[in-house]
């Protein structure tokens, strides 16, 4: 199984898509004011935008970036603000906070291998 898409809810899709477009996500779909998609930059996954008046609900999504201070550096000179800057954190991630105009939380990151195997993974004999 691999995950496709996550979508999230947002009452303003013109400022949602403004948004996302300057985290570099491409859109392949524009189907405003009810609904876009785009495709993460890397890796393939895809991420969606539903038009409602639900945004921000406890939502969070994570963007993995390769370097993440260049990604927040260059986000801050694109204007995006931040609400925490790059710092590294007890489960061995590195992460940034920001916000989408629907007050959903993005949280970018770098985990490396830490991602898929941190330390106290669950042996591959517990998922039986």
């Amino acid at each position: 199984m691999r995950l496709n898409q996550v979508t999230v809810t947002m009452p303003d899709l013109d400022a949602g898509w403004e948004f996302y477009r300057t985290l570099w996500l491409q859109p392949i779909v524009d189907a405003r004011p009810h609904y876009v998609r785009f495709v993460c930059p890397d890796g393939g996954s895809s991420f969606s935008l539903h038009q409602g008046e639900a945004g921000g609900s406890g939502t969070t999504v994570y963007f993995e970036c390769d370097d993440l201070d260049l990604t927040v550096s260059r986000l801050i000179e694109a204007g995006i603000l931040f609400a925490s800057s790059p710092a590294d954190k007890s489960w061995l991630w590195r992460e940034a906070e920001i916000f989408d105009p629907a007050g959903n939380r993005i949280v970018l990151y770098f985990a490396g291998a830490n991602r898929l195997d941190p330390p106290w993974r669950v042996p591959s004999s517990a998922h039986s």
